[in-house]
């Protein structure tokens, strides 16, 4: 196949591109190269927010035209500009509208499209994933418009899948501070089992809207498997009550001083957790959650940026010490 990734040098995208080269496809990645593509694809630089960005790869006939953007004017363009076979583009599972339902399906509610070309705040995320797929509909072609959950494994800049086998392997006391939320449902999906579905679909032009995740899990088990992962399945786990977390400024998710997998907003229990029957009849295989983390792990113990989530050693040391009842140090 004739395949155009439009990025490919991040994350997904460049996992995206590893698998596609690795089964004989010709690869071709678009991006504005601020790093490299990876090897055997072939690298064009175009800014897509620049006028004529795409003219490079729009003289060709593609069989298949993959697109990671979050911006809808971007997406709009590329569909205008390029001519594929088949568009599979990533879309979210911050689209759907309910986050308290667990496991939905695809043909669950979604938000509202963003009205505009440009997402400019994290809080239009799911908006603006809507009004790019709404564009890829529009394409004319059959499309796969797939919704990851949280996606993590090596290379997760964000640190949402690093964090917890970090800490198991750095802890900075006799035990490591967790939520006591146990029973939190949770699902992680390895990037390297998405992309390599992700090339399936394109392979088989799968038409339509299909969620992708790892099974649902209870946080107790998924801090269970990071501790695995680490090699510390023996250190205790020090569970604070979710009213202490909040009162010391203990977020969920993501950001400074957070606790990544859990989710303190009881109306976003089911945030990320979805129905995967339809990807997994169409040969989505995920492996064993603690392969992520071990994957997830490597890349933290080199990566040379700062991690986007999780407690600083002062952070733990200062909500632990409040759990013990002694003073801050």
């Amino acid at each position: 196949m004739e395949m155009l990734l439009l990025g490919g040098t991040a994350f997904l995208g460049r996992e995206i591109a590893r698998a596609a080269v690795a089964r004989g496809h010709r690869v071709t990645c678009l991006a504005r190269g601020t790093a490299p593509a990876p090897d055997g694809a072939v690298f064009v630089v175009g800014d897509r927010d620049e006028p004529g960005g795409l003219a490079p790869v729009a003289g060709q006939a593609w069989d298949c035209v993959i697109d990671v953007s979050r911006q809808p004017g971007q997406v709009r363009r590329a569909v205008a500009s390029l001519t594929a076979a088949h568009w599979v583009y990533i879309s979210s599972a911050s689209v759907y509208a309910d986050d308290s339902r667990l496991e939905q399906g695809e043909d669950a509610a979604v938000v509202e499209a963003l009205d505009g070309d440009v997402m400019d705040t994290m809080e239009a995320y799911g908006a603006a994933k809507v009004a790019c797929e709404i564009a890829v509909r529009a394409a004319g072609t059959t499309a796969t418009l797939v919704r990851p959950g949280l996606i993590g494994g090596p290379g997760d800049d964000s640190g949402r899948s690093g964090y917890w086998p970090w800490r198991f392997a750095h802890p900075t006391g006799q035990d490591v501070v967790v939520p006591d939320d146990p029973e939190l449902p949770c699902a992680l999906i390895d990037v390297r089992d998405l992309a390599e579905w992700i090339v399936t679909a394109g392979e088989q032009r799968l038409d339509g809207v299909v969620n992708a995740t790892g099974p649902t899990t209870p946080l107790r088990e998924m801090l269970a498997r990071a501790a695995e992962a680490a090699g510390a399945g023996g250190l205790r786990m020090l569970a604070v009550p979710v009213e202490t977390l909040t009162e010391l400024g203990i977020s969920g998710w993501a950001g400074p001083a957070s606790l990544p997998l859990w989710i303190e907003d009881p109306e976003a229990r089911g945030l990320g957790t979805l129905d995967t029957g339809r990807a997994r009849a169409a040969g989505l295989v995920t492996r064993p959650v603690v392969e992520t983390f071990q994957g997830a792990l490597a890349f933290e113990e080199v990566r040379t940026s700062p991690r986007r989530a999780g407690l600083s050693d002062e952070d733990e040391r200062r909500v632990r010490d409040a759990v013990e009842g002694r003073p801050a140090r």
